[in-house]
């Protein structure tokens, strides 16, 4: 396998496809998944002539189960790591959900010319959990379900969540993809129990204001209403309005897993917003 060690002697799994000299996209996965959730955004782009670069998160995929590190700073030094070891010059950086604020973290904090746009997709930003100054987000109990649900019986909620929420299919006329269903599995099922457990603290109670507000290269950010994992009003929106240089997409009726059940669409905006 290919892979780097970061300085703590975390060991991340990486794809590095296409030609070295061409234009570099950088994707970062959700939680509980791994680098395979880009599959198919990582074929579009390879076939449009980019070169296309996944990691797996620690904990996650084929990366290193260790005990520490689970955090938001550790996740944006390991996509740090990555970029320096594979020597990523202007490279456009594209996050879905946890990976969304991956991507802040590490935008917000990337050496000069390392990065030239951002995505953030159904992502985490600003603030997730619901505080006296984030009177609109999501009450801690909703978390405490993801971690509870990890802990006593992960294998059942890693089916629960990409048959009903995470991909709409429990909405009225929905049509669930049990290929759709099993992958998003067998991604979760590859990855370290603790890793995902400490992860939904890291998705929930990590501030990026601050992150966003620092950026300086444009950034697209990408929400739909039907959004049921991260809520559209307290996340895409305020997003947008806090970056110097931000773009505001919203979609009608898709899920969370939009880059999934809707990856034509999704694609194509991505693809004009890097050539734009």
């Amino acid at each position: 396998m290919t892979t780097i060690t970061t300085t703590d002697g975390t060991d991340i799994f990486y794809k590095d496809w296409g030609p070295k000299d061409a234009p570099v996209i950088a994707f970062h996965h959700g939680w509980p998944l791994s680098s395979d959730d880009w599959d198919n955004q990582m074929m579009f782009f390879l076939t449009h002539g980019f070169r296309v670069v996944a990691h797996d998160r620690r904990g996650h995929g084929r990366s290193a189960q260790v005990n520490d590190g689970h955090d938001m700073d550790h996740y944006a030094a390991d996509s740090a790591a990555v970029a320096d070891a594979l020597d990523l010059h202007d490279a456009v950086h594209i996050g879905h959900s946890t990976g969304g604020g991956e991507v802040v973290r590490y935008v917000a904090r990337a050496a000069p010319g390392r990065v030239s746009k951002a995505a953030i997709i159904s992502a985490v930003p600003p603030l997730m959990l619901k505080t006296e100054a984030n009177p609109e987000g999501t009450p801690m109990e909703v978390f405490d379900g993801f971690r509870n649900g990890t802990a006593s019986n992960r294998a059942q909620s890693y089916v629960d969540i990409p048959a009903g929420p995470f991909f709409g299919y429990n909405r009225p006329g929905a049509t669930p993809s049990q290929s759709v269903i099993d992958n998003w599995w067998r991604q979760g099922m590859m990855g370290s129990i603790k890793a995902h457990y400490d992860g939904v603290k890291a998705f929930s109670e990590t501030d990026f204001t601050e992150d966003l507000k620092s950026i300086d290269v444009p950034v697209l950010v990408m929400h739909s209403t039907d959004d049921q994992i991260v809520p559209y009003a307290d996340a895409g929106p305020k997003a947008a309005a806090l970056l110097k240089h931000g773009t505001f997409k919203s979609y009608d009726g898709m899920p969370h897993g939009m880059h999934t059940t809707h990856a034509d669409i999704i694609n194509a905006d991505l693809l004009a917003f890097i050539r734009g």
